[in-house]
């Protein structure tokens, strides 16, 4: 097992996890394009993946830009298996270490997805467009959460 930062290397692994995930499903693959991955872990902000036996299972990129959370997923087969709040917690260390600007995400609302960001600390401030909850995160509550 192993946790490292993504390189493009890694984008062809990355797509195969987005379009794993059974809950916050693309409704068109190619609306996610392999330039889109490239820019987002190499200009705008920074990517981690998490692999097992050479295979990326996980995977998530901060946004520096935008300051967001541009994608946390994990392979439906590894679930539950404490990676996600392991690539969570990394990104997050990253992301206030270049930044104290509070950081926001959006996901589709009564999924493990909200549930999980809820149970990590976010706030729900509301709605991200009309289908996606949108979360917050403060420097202050990173440093007081630090799990």
């Amino acid at each position: 097992m192993l946790l490292r930062q993504a390189t493009t290397a890694d984008i062809a692994q990355i797509q195969i996890v987005r379009n794993a995930v059974k809950e916050n499903t693309l409704s068109n693959p190619a609306l996610v394009t392999d330039a889109d991955c490239e820019e987002f872990i190499t200009k705008r902000g920074k990517g981690w993946v998490f692999e097992i036996n050479n295979s990326v299972v996980g995977f998530a990129i901060a946004d520096l830009q935008d300051h967001n959370i541009w994608a946390l997923f994990i392979h439906p087969d590894f679930e539950k298996k404490g990676i996600g709040k392991q690539l969570h917690n990394t990104m997050l260390d990253w992301y206030f270490s270049q930044t104290q600007t509070t950081v926001w995400l959006g996901t589709a609302p009564n999924t493990r997805a909200a549930n999980f960001y809820k149970l990590m600390g976010w706030i729900e401030v509301g709605m991200n467009g009309t289908k996606e909850l949108k979360f917050e995160m403060t420097h202050k509550q990173w440093q007081q959460l630090k799990f």
